[in-house]
């Protein structure tokens, strides 16, 4: 299956989100990490952490989308 530019684009931005917020989790390296040396609890958080900020992001944006359909 070959992938679409856009799609492309979207792995290579979630990776990068990925690893942005394993470094602020305490895993600088996580893209070198053999991930079964870490704990369930260390990859869960990666991943929790990531859809945290995706839903807190896409909830600011829905708010302020709302905000000015009022006006």
């Amino acid at each position: 299956m070959m992938s679409s530019p856009l799609r492309s684009e979207a792995a290579s931005a979630l990776k990068q989100f990925k690893m942005e917020v394993a470094g602020e989790l305490g895993l600088p390296d996580y893209d070198s990490i053999d991930k079964g040396n870490l704990s369930s609890r260390e990859n869960g958080s990666v991943g929790g952490n990531m859809t945290k900020k995706m839903v807190a992001f896409a909830e600011q944006s829905l708010a302020g989308s709302a905000g000015r359909s009022m006006m």
